[in-house]
């Protein structure tokens, strides 16, 4: 077949299939065309999950007249004149290719007037090919009604999805640009029933409860900009609401994140949030967060794709360290738990089992198991439990709890101003001692540790390599370990915390841990100690221990959750209660 030059129609129909996917594509660019018109408000109108109609109203500034018929030709655009114009562009859209697009597949009218005209024009266009042109009365803005959206592309008619998908794929896009644009209002109309409308007051909260619910809302914390790491790095603004570590989802979907006022697509940025979470989510549970990140347009290359959801970042970096950074501090200082009322975590969890130790004999340390009286009351359990240098003052996020009971020996019952909460006592000191623990490492503080006569402990081969490879690690945290011989070691010392454990169940899991990415090793093993030292299910406390348990944890930077992610506890509100009683 020779080479030949593509029919210009053929050409704009293939250009097309880059920018037009699908109904919710139409909608996309029509709304930045509005936004970068200086809209308001605007209505989005849908029949048919856009397979006959589409159309987007605005009160932007509009299409002087004469200029009108332009906007449909490839390649025109009023927002840059030079591709040096790019490192400056303050608008969404640029390439001048989406009306063109969008006319070359569908029967297009657009209806505009310029704030300074007195007239407005009309203009109908099919396939591309304009078919009228006609001065109207219009108020100022514009009206573009795509219907027939691919009547002369079947291929893509073909594959367009069911009614009730694309009026999903619209709500979300419409619904996203609501957040990013809150000043603006959003009416959404889909089969002339209202889906959507925001009320553009400027306040993100406000639109976020119209599109998530108020319940989901009053689990989110807001996220503010932090100082830059460094001072030679560009300012990176990170502002929205990120979940509280008790709501999360099966998916980084409701992950949404802007650049400049642009949704984008960005796998390392969505990891930046979750890795945020480290700690406070169970794997493959993911929170909900809306970002909206501001730095120079000059750091961001939009020149990327045709639909413009990637970018490229000049200091790819600092602005993934901005958002783990912004993220983490309002997770971590923020919770608005104690604010609301009626609102549920999730489900208690029962501790898993832990791993079956091999070997002929379980060997302990030759002392007594210390009863409960271990964990220290109120009064001293910054005596007792390693919490480091005194900790500043936390705003409070858990309401004042009097202790009425336990439930099972693994649950302490307490009653607070919002009704009942049920406490997971394992999980609860589990976080408690992460953190303290953690601070104590941070800071360089010896740790206290238990000496006592030689206690032989042998191990797999595997893991006594491992282990040996690993008792420096493990000195910092109070052990004095020494090999004796084949797999086999002797211990002099352990930290206080673990006095009492299956001596060899202890070194077994830490060389577990030790096999590990070695950037992590401190961070796994902390964990590991503070699990293994944290008070049991099935071990009964007193009133003054499982009070000052609670106390501990109000001092926690992230109360709700342990770090495996999992609630610390549940609460039952009064109206809950109320409600099971048959009251209301």
């Amino acid at each position: 077949m020779p080479i030949r030059v593509l029919p210009e129609v053929v050409a704009a129909q293939i250009a097309a299939g880059e920018v037009v996917e699908r109904p919710a594509s139409v909608v996309k660019e029509l709304i930045e065309n509005a936004l970068d018109a200086g809209a308001t408000s605007m209505v989005v109108e849908v029949r048919e999950g856009g397979k006959r109609l589409l159309r987007v109203s605005d009160d932007g500034i509009g299409i002087p007249a004469a200029e009108a018929s332009l906007a449909f030709a490839r390649h025109s655009t009023s927002k840059l004149q030079t591709i040096d114009d790019l490192d400056q562009l303050q608008t969404l859209g640029f390439r001048g290719e989406a009306l063109a697009s969008i006319a070359s597949v569908s029967r297009t009218t657009m209806v505009t007037r310029h704030r300074e005209e007195q007239a407005g024009v009309e203009l109908v266009l099919e396939g591309g090919d304009l078919r009228s042109e006609r001065p109207v009365g219009a108020p100022a803005g514009t009206v573009i009604s795509v219907e027939n959206l691919f009547f002369n592309t079947p291929a893509r008619l073909k594959f367009m999805k069911a009614e009730s998908t694309e009026r999903k794929h619209i709500n979300q896009l419409v619904t996203r640009y609501a957040m990013a644009y809150p000043d603006v209002r959003f009416r959404l109309v889909q089969d002339d029933r209202e889906q959507f409308h925001s009320t553009g007051s400027g306040d993100l909260a406000d639109v976020l409860v119209d599109v998530l619910g108020l319940d989901v809302f009053r689990e989110m914390v807001e996220v503010n900009p932090q100082p830059p790491s460094r001072p030679d790095l560009p300012p990176v603004e990170v502002y929205g609401f990120t979940s509280v570590p008790n709501l999360s989802r099966s998916n980084r979907t409701h992950i949404v994140l802007f650049v400049n006022g642009r949704a984008i697509v960005d796998q390392r940025l969505t990891y930046a949030v979750v890795q945020a979470y480290q700690t406070l989510l169970p794997n493959g549970r993911y929170p909900l967060a809306v970002l909206l990140i501001t730095l120079p347009p000059e750091d961001v290359d939009v020149n990327v794709h045709p639909t413009k959801a990637e970018v490229r970042f000049r200091y790819q970096d600092a602005v993934f360290t901005a958002i783990q950074r912004a993220v983490r501090v309002a997770i971590s200082h923020e919770d608005p738990a104690s604010d609301y009322t009626g609102t549920g975590y999730a489900n208690a969890w029962s501790p898993p089992p832990r791993p079956i130790v091999p070997g002929e004999e379980q060997l302990q340390l030759d002392m007594a198991v210390p009863d409960p009286g271990r964990y220290p009351r109120a009064s001293e359990m910054d005596s007792d439990i390693p919490a480091g240098p005194e900790r500043p003052a936390r705003p409070r996020t858990l309401p004042i709890l009097r202790v009425i009971g336990q439930i099972g020996v693994t649950y302490i019952v307490a009653e607070g101003p919002a009704g009942l909460y049920l406490i997971d006592q394992h999980a609860a000191h589990h976080r408690i001692l992460l953190e303290a623990i953690t601070e104590q490492f941070e800071t360089g503080e010896k740790f206290e540790r238990e000496t006592h006569r030689a206690v032989t402990v042998e191990l797999p081969p595997d893991l006594a390599r491992t282990l040996e490879n690993g008792l420096e690690a493990l000195a910092v945290f109070g052990f004095e370990i020494e090999p004796f011989g084949g797999s086999t070691f002797r211990v002099r010392a352990v930290p206080a915390n673990v006095v009492g454990q299956e001596l060899e169940h202890v070194l077994y899991v830490l060389a577990r841990e030790l096999q590990g990415d070695p950037n992590r090793q401190a961070e796994r093993l902390i964990h590991r100690l503070s699990k293994l030292a944290a008070i049991k299910a099935g071990e009964m406390l007193d009133t003054d221990v499982m009070q000052g348990l609670i106390q501990q944890l109000e001092r926690c930077a992230s109360p709700l959750v342990d770090p495996d992610g999992n609630p610390t506890m549940v609460h039952i509100s009064g109206d809950d209660l109320a409600r099971q009683f048959g009251r209301e």
